[in-house]
């Protein structure tokens, strides 16, 4: 609290031992006394001493009733507690005197680097809460729509070797592929990282998902070496290519969705490079024909800092809970939480081998192009497993192809969801699993090809694959039913213009299971995202939204309904380019067990025609186009419904 904030001992239950108790006896006469008050407590009025927390000393025993007053916080010592001042913390306990425990020794429970259940449960808790309050230091400080409102972002804590090791609930296709893209930049920069650098990569060869979705990663040090790292990844509006918005639904290179980098230091040893960071978004991303930098340097700007401060704050957290337990400790339960992850996700393979008999499990299903995903797994008896996707379609000359990292977080969230006990995401849910991934196929992409849709189509449909081939539920919407629309950046007389875009994704319907209904209009599997609130969306952006709703009747009939899908109408109020990335138009969500499928989705352009008093001619775009809208031209998108579960 207050001005202290390091603690002297490498646990605060350590300081407590050694401190000198030092109660105050005769509150009026200490230092830190202001004044006494009257606090109305169960039982009536009681005289309260308010005290100075900078005026109390490590040692200092406050009885209650007491208020105890910072820069920022208020304590409440209730009647029979006590607060105890250490040098970070202040302790709060029943009073010994009261509930007659000893005051002679404090039985305080130390926490050692062996497996204990209570502990691994707290520490559980305290990585996630670490990630949770990087995500939300994240969301207050960035500026775009799609990172402070859309929350389209992730953080996560990884171990030194870079495997993930907690992650708050934020966007599952991020934190199943980061682990990869710390790993990598391992590599990349091995002996080449100081206390102070930060790295910014967004390939997809280099762990990355799509190019919009920009990984910051920082190394925690202590004595020269790297004991841990944070990063945060989030998706940028517009990082520059050939459209608006990043998300391109014509793109055939990997240059044409914007900026990439396989690794870069954003900030080097405290310093914050920012001609290299115009350099990749703007400058390098125009070399190629037909392509711009970014459309909106001020907001990606903005919201590279913004990450950078988020993993700050995630070191400053592991820092804390290093003082307070000893690295040793903390480092150990990094490992204990993988391992305990990887026990879960053994047991659940070895039921579900027992369940089928000990054959193979074989599913597949295709993209709107006909392109096929194919996966065998195999479960040996002690819970191994291999994931093998021979048989999935070549790489397509189109933006739907997903890079390994994908198909590695679809398979870790789906695995996730299927254990039943409560445990963080972290890495140790793929130790069992092998998986064998063609190379040069839909899911192992060469370098250069286009992957904006792999990310946000791709594994969508990887997830519906691996559930339905476990049996545990029918295929939800399939998509995210992405839709961006924006203006370019112009340049006239040496001034720089900047231009915007927008991207949202649009909810639909669930999938059914063995026990439930699918949700209906939900984000589903792999995205998490809100969709930004009607007010904020009018407000900055030219455009009217008329329609958001559910799209009845749209889930699979079954013993268990699928969810519903939805229906959003856009009208624009200005000219500007518009562009849809969809799938399970052509295909419907299939049911399972009997159940039917989902309706297909559909996107429509209702033109206005001039000169009819406000007539329209309605266009059907298919699951992928690009366009222009003229003012009072409407986008209507219909999403998919869930697949149903059972016969009826």
């Amino acid at each position: 609290m207050g001005a202290q904030t390091e603690a002297k001992y490498g646990e605060v239950h350590d300081e407590l031992l050694h401190l000198c108790p030092a109660p105050v006896l005769c509150p009026a006469t200490h230092p830190a006394f202001v004044e006494n008050v009257s606090v109305y407590f169960r039982g009536g009025l009681r005289n309260a001493a308010i005290f100075k927390l900078d005026r109390l000393a490590p040692g200092d025993i406050v009885a209650g009733p007491a208020i105890i007053l910072d820069a920022h916080n208020t304590v409440l010592v209730e009647p029979e507690w006590r607060a105890t001042v250490t040098s970070s913390q202040l302790v709060l306990e029943r009073d010994s005197a009261v509930f007659g425990a000893s005051t002679e020794k404090r039985s305080c429970r130390r926490a050692t680097t062996d497996l204990d259940p209570i502990q691994l449960s707290v520490f559980s808790h305290r990585f996630m809460a670490i990630a949770e309050q990087m995500g939300r230091t994240l969301e207050k400080t960035s500026t775009s729509t799609n990172i402070k409102e859309r929350l389209d972002f992730s953080c996560a804590l990884f171990d030194p070797t870079g495997n993930l090791v907690a992650n708050a609930p934020h966007i599952p296709v991020h934190l199943g592929s980061m682990s990869h893209a710390v790993q990598f930049q391992l590599k990349q920069f091995a002996g080449d990282l100081v206390e102070g650098d930060v790295i910014l990569a967004n390939h997809p060869q280099a762990g990355g998902s799509h190019l919009p979705d920009i990984t910051i990663i920082t190394p925690v040090f202590k004595d020269g070496v790297a004991i841990f790292f944070v990063a945060s990844r989030g998706h940028h509006s517009d990082i520059g290519g050939i459209s608006p918005g990043s998300m391109p639904s014509t793109s055939k290179e990997l240059f044409q969705e914007g900026a990439s980098t396989m690794g870069l230091k954003i900030v080097k040893r405290g310093v914050f490079q920012e001609a290299d960071v115009r350099r990749f978004l703007l400058e390098e991303p125009a070399n190629h024909p037909e392509c711009t930098g970014t459309r909106n340097y001020r907001d990606v700007l903005s919201d590279l800092k913004a990450q950078i401060a988020a993993n700050h704050r995630g070191i400053t957290l592991l820092r804390a809970l290093c003082l307070e337990y000893g690295l040793d400790v903390v480092q150990a339960y990094m490992s204990h939480i993988q391992r305990t992850a990887e026990a879960a996700v053994r047991a659940l393979l070895v039921e579900t081998r027992k369940r089928h008999g000990g054959s193979r499990l074989c599913g597949s299903d295709s993209m709107d192009d006909g392109s096929k995903i194919s996966l065998t797994v195999t479960i040996d008896d002690d819970g191994s497993s291999v994931f093998d996707f021979s048989g999935t379609s070549p790489e397509v000359y189109g933006n739907i192809n997903a890079p390994p990292s994908v198909t590695y977080s679809a398979i870790i969230y789906c695995l996730r969801c299927m254990v039943q006990s409560e445990l963080p995401l972290n890495q140790g849910c793929l130790a069992p699993v092998q998986v064998v991934i063609p190379e040069y196929s839909l899911l192992s992409p060469s370098p250069t090809a286009a992957v904006v849709g792999g990310n946000v189509l791709t594994s969508q449909r990887l997830c519906d694959v691996i559930l339905s081939t476990f049996g545990a539920a029918a295929a939800s919407q399939g998509c995210m039913n992405n839709l961006t629309f924006g203006v370019p950046a112009t340049e006239a007389s040496g001034s720089r213009q900047e231009g915007w875009g927008y991207y949202e994704t649009i909810a639909g319907g669930h999938g059914a299971g063995p026990t439930w209904n699918g949700q209906s209009g939900v984000h589903t599997h792999m995205t998490n995202t809100r969709i930004t609130d009607p007010e904020i969306l009018e407000r900055r952006y030219p455009v009217i939204l008329h329609r958001f709703s559910l799209r009845e009747n749209t889930g699979g009939k079954g013993r268990h309904t699928g969810g519903d899908g939805c229906v959003r109408d856009i009208e624009f109020l200005q000219g500007m380019s518009v562009s849809l990335l969809t799938e399970r138009r052509v295909f419907s969500p299939p049911g399972l067990a009997g159940g039917e499928h989902g309706a297909r989705g559909a996107n429509l352009w209702k033109r206005r025609l001039p000169g009819t008093g406000g007539d329209f001619q309605v266009l059907n775009l298919g699951s992928k186009n690009t366009f222009f809208v003229s003012p009072g031209d409407h986008v209507v998108v219909m999403t998919p419904g869930g697949g149903g579960y059972g016969s009826v």
